[in-house]
């Protein structure tokens, strides 16, 4: 017979030898109150064009629905940083860089955790091997209709933060979340206190104004949205903000005190690539599509596209100190192929005085 206290403590203990910051269990009963905000988020169109956030309500809500027989979730969060946030503030007050979300400058994070939790359920079938052969489960990490905050806020994983990311008091935010759906009878954990107190940096520090409260964000003037779920134009009266952030935003992390106790990550896989970390704007837009692909294969970039990139950066070029090199590299591009790309283009020639007839 499974000795639930013992086996739940010690999945808890082995955590972090797959690259984990801690686990904690999670009853799968999502609450009333979780589900009423959400939809009040919805009808008020905070959405955006993200339409697949509609569908779905009763997987999101009745986690068992996902994998039959779920009656524990393990919950786990996965560090993603190779050097403290200071150095990523840096590269967003170079404006001449064209600056990534720190969470992407490696390899997609959806595989790398997935992977990382499937060894981790591999080792805890060893733990129960000799009891019982009706161990079953699935692993998530953004990669299902599943509500990952609450279940993280609910075994006490961390607290959600006004700019709605969980948050830890030992590890800021800056961390993949990840789950395990499995018919093991865990013993489940509580959640912690609060920690934001009376501090808003997090809300003043945002370039678009997208948070309409505290924990309330609008998607449709969020960066990271508007840069990367986006696939329509950027509206205007919102690319100066944009500064040069091509690919989401980290604006609201940045200035969180509590993630100068973010930890580094120990996985490989987050290692930045193609240096990703100190590229120009030129250069980024000076990369063909083949080029492009080639860089972007194996990262949560590619998603977006070959255009959208190119959208972003143009917007990212409009918002630099002007000079020869960045009018003649947007103007190398006057005649692309996607209207998309040239209506920004245009505009970012236009910040520079530059008029296109």
């Amino acid at each position: 017979m499974i000795n639930t206290a013992t086996l739940s403590n010690n999945i808890k203990q082995k955590a972090p030898e797959f690259g984990f910051l801690e686990a904690t269990i999670a009853n799968v009963i999502i609450g009333q109150t979780a589900q009423n905000e959400f939809d009040l988020w919805l009808t008020n169109k905070f959405n955006g064009t993200m339409d697949y956030l509609q569908r779905n309500r009763q997987l999101r809500f009745n986690p068992p629905l996902l994998h039959n027989n779920t009656v524990s979730i393990i919950c786990v969060k996965a560090p993603y940083l190779t050097y403290p946030p200071q150095k990523h503030l840096e590269r967003l007050n170079d404006t001449q860089h064209a600056y990534i979300s720190n969470y992407a400058l490696g390899r997609d994070y959806h595989k790398v955790v997935k992977k990382q939790l499937k060894l981790f359920a591999e080792w805890i079938q060893t733990q129960i091997f000799d009891l019982t052969n009706e161990f079953s489960y699935r692993v998530f990490s953004d990669s299902a209709p599943i509500l990952e905050i609450e279940l993280a806020k609910n075994s006490g994983l961390g607290f959600r933060g006004k700019n709605t990311l969980l948050l830890h008091k030992n590890h800021g935010s800056t961390f993949f979340l990840g789950e395990i759906f499995t018919n093991l009878p865990l013993k489940y954990d509580s959640p912690v206190s609060s920690h934001c107190g009376s501090c808003t940096k997090c809300l003043t520090a945002c370039p678009t104004n997208a948070f309409t409260a505290p924990y309330v964000l609008d998607a449709r003037k969020c960066i990271s949205y508007l840069t990367i779920e986006n696939k329509g134009a950027i509206p205007i009266e919102l690319r100066k903000q944009i500064g040069n952030r091509i690919y989401g935003c980290d604006d609201c992390q940045l200035v969180c005190p509590w993630n100068k106790f973010s930890r580094i990550t120990k996985l490989p896989e987050f290692a930045i690539r193609h240096n990703l970390d100190t590229l120009s704007l030129v250069e980024a837009f000076s990369w063909n599509e083949n080029l492009w692909q080639q860089k972007m294969q194996g990262s949560a970039i590619y998603r977006i596209g070959y255009n959208a990139w190119l959208r972003n950066v143009a917007v990212a070029l409009g918002n630099a100190k002007t000079s020869s090199q960045i009018i003649n590299s947007l103007k190398d591009k006057l005649s692309y192929p996607s209207s998309l790309v040239r209506e920004h283009i245009v505009w970012a020639l236009e910040q520079h005085g530059v008029n296109v007839v």
